[in-house]
């Protein structure tokens, strides 16, 4: 036997030594081990295998069940001596996990966990069942998501909300990933709406590597802006008490709407497939004699236009666009409201203001002036919150992939919003460029986020479709990242319940890539896809 110098053996065992070390840390860890992961400013605080299949969250009272075996871990991360970001991870078990990361977002103010757009932790199970490692925060701090009084003087708190409580969440999401199953995601995709859509963009502005594919749905990207623009409105319903249009007036408006734009894409079916080449005069809704439901006063006349027309300042400059004809039926909590100033729209104005934007709990609309509001919004609030940089050159450039969403009726965020911000790109990338990498899709006649009297299911934030990519906008996504192959038209389908209280597809449309819009061929079932072609403008 050859006998080593005492060197050579050292520089043997050492290399042993670092070659165990590098195996170790590929092994998977157990669930509950994982609660002694040691990572920058985060506390995990539980992590348990949930076995039982139900799973009971925080405020609700019926439990989520159906679920996969999986791990949870919650946690809490401290990136400021201000911060409290509470976040889970759902991993499922190693045979169960297809390999990739998703991540969700919030809504509104956030507050809780898994908020975007569809509800609560539904989202998360949703990801969870189609196997995906899936995590969310509550943007770091607790309530309900029209509340800010938690920003008021915590200005690191706003900085939590605005974009590091995600990318802290997805970045110690990716580093558990690791620890549990030996080795990272293959991909990691991100899938929300309204703050959540403004979330996605924020992410691929700012994090461009977090995330290899985003799905981003009607976008509340322009914080500033659209509330600054929304204090006209708010002016003209509460200034003047006759000026308010009470929300039983308001089917009178869809009908008139409806009336002179229903068939322009070739069928009556109570949906507008381009609201956007509408041009309904509002005038006809004035009343002729006294006031009705059917009818509406000079003061009303005048708010209902200015609804149209969005927020302006006091040179006539748009501030924020307004909503589109067709389907002001859905304005009622979002604009209008039981009473003057108590509509959703109010609620944020008011909260975004008070709390985050003058620190004053006693600041009044009413007395507020549109113009210095806007100036102060951007001046405190405006980089942190607002997601309109149009240079995504190194997401791009690091082949993420990014798909916009925004319904054609949201009474939330004017559509016309994530139009402008679409076009924006293409301005600054070009658009062959931006076609390498970036999509939009109006949804006729749907609302914030899902909802609404169109087709409107079409896999967004989990939510249930019709299988297969093509009448999956997520799965879409997945293709194009993973197989680059790029999304085109889409079918999206709404259903109703059958004779046997079983869901059933009462209706399929195209979901045409923007700018192209739906037509009706001219001859068949108007409730099957089959019937309308998407045609350019």
């Amino acid at each position: 036997m050859r006998i080593l110098r005492r060197s050579t053996l050292l520089s043997v065992m050492l290399g042993l030594l670092v070659a165990a070390q590098g195996s170790a840390a590929l092994h998977a860890a157990s669930c509950t081990s994982l609660q002694h992961l040691n990572l920058p400013e985060t506390t995990i605080t539980h992590a348990t295998l949930e076995t039982s299949g139900s799973v009971l969250m925080p405020s609700d009272t019926t439990p989520l069940k159906g679920l996969p075996v999986f791990c949870r871990v919650q946690g809490i991360l401290r990136p400021s001596s201000d911060s409290n970001i509470h976040f889970e991870v759902w991993l499922p078990v190693a045979n169960n996990w297809n390999g990739n990361f998703l991540g969700a977002g919030n809504g509104g103010f956030a507050g809780f966990i898994g908020m975007g757009g569809h509800g609560g932790y539904e989202e998360l199970a949703a990801n969870l069942k189609r196997g995906y490692v899936t995590a969310a925060s509550d943007s770091g701090h607790s309530g309900l998501p029209t509340d800010a009084s938690w920003a008021w003087h915590h200005p690191q708190k706003v900085i939590d909300f605005g974009w590091r409580a995600l990318h802290l969440t997805t970045v110690r999401a990716k580093q558990i990933i690791r620890a549990y199953y030996g080795k990272p995601a293959k991909y990691a995709y991100f899938d929300s709406c309204s703050d959540g859509g403004r979330e996605a963009l924020m992410e691929a502005q700012r994090f461009p590597s977090d995330y290899n594919g985003i799905l981003a749905g009607a976008p509340a990207a322009y914080w500033t802006h659209m509330l600054a623009g929304g204090l006209g409105e708010v002016h003209a319903m509460m200034d003047n008490p006759e000026a308010y249009i009470p929300e039983l007036k308001l089917p009178a408006i869809e009908r008139a709407s409806l009336a002179a734009c229903d068939a322009q894409d070739g069928v009556k079916d109570g949906i507008l497939s381009d609201p956007q080449s509408c041009h309904f005069n509002p005038d006809v809704l004035l009343c002729k004699g006294e006031d009705s439901l059917d009818c509406l006063t000079a003061p009303q006349l005048a708010t209902l236009k200015l609804m149209y027309k969005g927020g302006v300042d006091k040179n006539g400059k748009l501030i924020t666009p307004g909503f589109l004809p067709g389907d002001e039926i859905g304005w009622g909590a979002w604009d209008i409201g039981p009473d003057p100033g108590a509509s959703y729209g109010a609620q944020y104005l008011n909260n975004y203001f008070r709390y985050m934007v003058t620190q004053n709990p006693k600041w009044n609309p009413l007395t507020a002036d549109v113009d210095a509001m806007l100036r102060e919004a951007r001046q405190t609030t405006g980089r942190e919150l607002n997601a309109t940089n149009p240079n995504l050159s190194k997401f791009a450039a690091l082949g993420g992939k990014l798909i916009l969403y925004h319904g054609w009726n949201d009474p939330a965020i004017s559509p016309w919003n994530t139009i402008h911000y679409f076009r924006t790109v293409e301005h600054t990338m070009g658009t062959a460029k931006t076609a390498s990498f970036v999509r939009l899709y109006m949804v006729p006649g749907m609302e914030h986020c899902a909802g609404g009297p169109g087709a409107t299911d079409f896999g967004q934030m989990g939510i249930p479709t019709l299988p297969g990519a093509k009448h999956n906008i997520f799965n879409a996504l997945v293709d194009w990242v993973q197989k680059d192959q790029a999304p085109r038209e889409l079918i999206t389908a709404k259903f109703g319940k059958a004779a046997d209280g079983k869901q059933k597809v009462v209706m399929t449309r195209p979901l045409c890539p923007y700018p192209q819009i739906i037509k009706y061929n001219g001859s068949g079932d108007t409730n099957k896809a089959s019937s309308f072609a998407c045609v350019e403008p």
